[in-house]
């Protein structure tokens, strides 16, 4: 029972027992926050702070009302070169994409500023080609005389005396031989510099990986242009002439050839076959961009065969049988060369390898028979060997 001093606790309507009207006394309590400065306590991942009162507190107490604390922002702790530290790295920057980083030695021009690389690239290629006709004037009457060799052969051969070619008009020597001639010899001998500048105009709007290719891309191209101008001076055009002229000798029909007509069959063969061996560096570029493959080529070759054959009509001076096949023959090995370069870049781009060993095991020994059967011919047989094809006679 309670004694009579103590205050009675008023009973509720509920049966609960209500506070007596006078308030407890509370002792006033003195919080007081230490820094914490252990780095480890800030980088505790699992650490959480919960702002809710903790447990056992009363609910009158200033505890329970006192604000969270906030620990300050420590300073970013560097990790040594050692490891040590108890620090976390932080996270390495994001590495920019690999086409960002292939874009970044890309040139960007406005429309003015291409037609302004344009005009200086071909000033550029005048210059090379002006040069070149300069250093060519030297060498003029050397010059003709390798580009008639092959007309005073042929006349030699059908039994033509003299055998000359004919000027009709006063001015075909000067302006065959003193300008023309020497122009057409600059454009062999500027071609690497031609097509640098080409090739300097567009390896702006290239990947860096791309212009690696510059030294193959001028020496594959000017080569092959020279090549060709090469095969039409000591195959196609000395047998396609002789074809000619002999086609009506014997029948009350006396050569003679005019200067300016043969000059210009001569810049016609040169250039058209010189332009027809440039036939693998365009297969490759169109492989390189995705338009054609090897399987695809070999699937239709025989639709490129009859595109060549209609090309070599076209390109050919005249339209005999024999000089349209002296044309479309290397045009049809070219497609096959062009086809092998494609295969070669699909395996590089697969990250595959060509098995040169096995190629050459298998052109080895067809080498060796040739080069013994040449030897045998020039020691045995007393052939000997000369500037135009079949390069061996007796």
């Amino acid at each position: 029972m309670a004694s009579p001093d103590e205050p009675k606790e008023e009973q509720s309507s509920e049966g609960q027992s209500a506070p007596s009207a006078e308030p407890a006394t509370v002792e006033p309590v003195s919080v007081t926050y230490e820094p914490v400065t252990d780095s480890s306590y800030y980088q505790d991942e699992s650490y959480t702070y919960d702002p809710s009162p903790a447990l056992g507190s009363q609910a009158g107490s200033p505890a329970a009302f006192a604000p969270p604390y906030v620990p300050p922002v420590p300073a970013p702790v560097k990790a040594s070169s050692s490891g040590g530290g108890g620090g976390r790295r932080p996270p390495p920057p994001d590495d920019p994409d690999e086409s960002d980083a292939e874009e970044d030695g890309m040139v960007r021009m406005s429309f003015l500023g291409h037609l302004e690389e344009l005009r200086r690239r071909i000033l550029y290629m005048f210059a090379g080609i002006a040069v070149a006709a300069i250093l060519s004037l030297t060498y003029c009457d050397e010059l003709w005389r390798l580009v008639s060799a092959p007309a005073v052969d042929a006349l030699t051969q059908l039994g033509v005396k003299p055998p000359t070619l004919t000027m009709i008009s006063p001015m075909d020597s000067f302006n065959i031989i003193w300008f023309k001639l020497p122009l057409l010899c600059s454009v062999f001998v500027a071609s690497p510099w031609i097509l640098y500048q080409v090739w300097a105009f567009i390896s702006p709007g290239l990947y860096k990986r791309e212009r690696r290719w510059a030294i193959p891309f001028v020496v594959s191209t000017a080569g092959l242009f020279i090549a060709g101008g090469f095969f039409a001076y000591f195959v196609a055009f000395r047998y396609g002439l002789k074809f000619l002229l002999g086609i009506g000798f014997g029948n009350y029909v006396t050569p003679m050839v005019s200067i300016t007509e043969y000059f210009d069959m001569f810049v016609n063969v040169m250039l058209g076959v010189g332009l027809v061996f440039e036939l693998p560096i365009l297969i490759f570029f169109l492989t390189l961009l995705h338009v054609v493959s090897p399987k695809f080529l070999i699937a239709h070759s025989r639709y490129a065969i009859l595109a060549i054959v209609i090309i070599a009509a076209v390109v050919t001076p005249t339209p005999d049988v024999f000089n349209l096949m002296l044309f479309a023959t290397p045009m049809c090995l070219l497609f096959y060369v062009g086809i092998f370069a494609s295969y070669l870049l699909v395996l590089h781009r697969e990250k595959r390898r060509f098995p040169w060993k096995i190629l050459f095991i298998v052109l080895g020994p067809i080498i060796a028979v040739v080069a013994l059967a040449v030897y045998l011919a020039i020691a045995k047989f007393g052939y000997h060997l000369i500037h135009s094809w079949p390069f061996l006679t007796r």
